[in-house]
């Protein structure tokens, strides 16, 4: 549970920041604008400078959704066990944010895996490339729109074979 003193900060540096609380666990909504600033507050400020993971939810098919792609930050600090999410919102047709890789290097592999799956560019990023997936892929198999058998690509792509001997 976040403090009541960095509830504040938050409060006062991001006034439109929207915190919210479930289970006493702290939730913070931001802008996709201002969520670069937020992360480096969070870390630098207020010392939650471990960045456990990012990741990304479709509200495509949501009841009363406004948004299409919530995308997740998770952050802790591991002296005083305080976590924090951050989320920020984001539309199509170019779901975009400023990379977090110069406040961790850990956020590199992570943001890549969300635009691997999702589709979620991170402006900035020193190496933006498909992490999962090999790059001849073009859709974003994540997204509620992506059908469940796949649009075919696995029939199009080469066979790999390794020497089981």
């Amino acid at each position: 549970m976040a403090e009541e003193s960095t509830l504040q900060g938050i409060r006062e540096r991001f006034p439109s920041a929207e915190i919210s609380e479930f289970r006493g666990q702290h939730r913070i909504r931001i802008e996709p604008a201002a969520v670069h600033d937020l992360l480096e507050f969070l870390k630098e400020e207020l010392g939650l400078g471990l960045l456990v993971d990012i990741t990304c939810v479709d509200y495509l098919y949501y009841p009363n959704a406004k948004d299409r792609f919530g995308l997740v930050y998770l952050l802790a600090n591991p002296e005083t066990n305080e976590r924090i999410t951050v989320r920020t919102f984001l539309n199509e047709p170019e779901p975009a944010v400023p990379t977090a890789t110069d406040l961790w290097e850990g956020a590199n592999w992570l943001e890549r895996e969300v635009w691997d799956m999702f589709g979620i560019r991170f402006a900035g990023h020193p190496d933006l490339r498909r992490i999962l997936l090999p790059e001849a892929f073009e859709a974003h198999p994540l997204r509620k729109d992506y059908p469940l058998q796949g649009l075919g690509e696995r029939h199009n792509q080469p066979i790999v074979t390794r020497d089981m001997g």
